[in-house]
């Protein structure tokens, strides 16, 4: 199994056209600590029904998605070369139907959170699932959206909705690369709290800060992660 020090090089494997290179880098550290500490998810359980749901609705620039993914053995290291061919399953924007552990072909903005809100909806409809103790373990839906995706209206209502129907089951990382055309005010983390979900500002490259924030979820309200990194350009 790769440790997060051979990102580098298997980043560097992937020679194809890469037309969002800050994409591809804005999200190294969110997708290793997601893959390496947090969901419940493994090649052996992409089809279990039990499993942590984790979507990318940040679809371009996938290019360290599927480094993370060959990191732990969802696609073959050997594939990595052909990014961006024409007949590779490593295209430019990440395809469900042709990589293992994919959940949701993305790429059009703004569909990852809407997406997520009707997976968490479902799980949270199934019986309740505790363990000997009488904790919750129904499964995580996770979603990587971009601070340029608020541009989008759909993610307005998501967040509103989200909060409203308390989706504790639900938790959204924003990776702010200082983006967005438009913004909030009084930042990213305000206009989800004023909705009702609970929230942790940290940076995006600090893997201990990162793991705290995933970790620390509510019982009755969805958790927004604001993950910080260089600003694009």
């Amino acid at each position: 199994m790769n440790s997060y020090a051979d990102l580098d090089r298997l980043l560097g494997l992937m020679t194809g056209d890469e037309k969002h290179g800050p994409s591809a880098t804005s999200t190294l550290d969110v997708l290793w600590v997601l893959y390496d500490r947090i969901l419940n998810v493994t090649p052996q359980t992409v089809d279990d029904p039990g499993r942590d749901r984790f979507l990318l609705s940040k679809g371009h620039g996938p290019m360290a998605y599927y480094a993370v993914l060959a990191a732990k053995g969802f696609l073959a290291e050997e594939v990595l070369p052909t990014f961006g061919d024409y007949d590779s399953p490593l295209g430019h924007h990440p395809d469900r139907l042709l990589i293992p552990g994919v959940e949701i072909s993305s790429g059009s903005l703004g569909h990852g959170l809407p997406i997520s809100i009707g997976l968490a909806l479902g799980l949270r409809a199934r019986a309740h699932q505790r363990d000997d103790a009488g904790r919750d373990q129904r499964p995580r839906v996770i979603t990587l959206i971009g601070d340029a995706e608020f541009d989008e209206g759909s993610n307005i209502e998501a967040v509103v909705y989200a909060g409203a129907v308390g989706l504790a089951n639900l938790t959204t990382v924003v990776v702010d690369n200082h983006s967005s055309s438009h913004g909030w005010r009084g930042g990213i983390a305000s206009r989800f709290a004023a909705e009702g979900w609970r929230t942790h500002e940290v940076s995006g490259r600090d893997h201990e800060a990162l793991a705290t924030a995933f970790a620390a979820t509510a019982p009755d309200r969805p958790t927004l992660v604001v993950a910080d990194v260089e600003p694009k350009g």
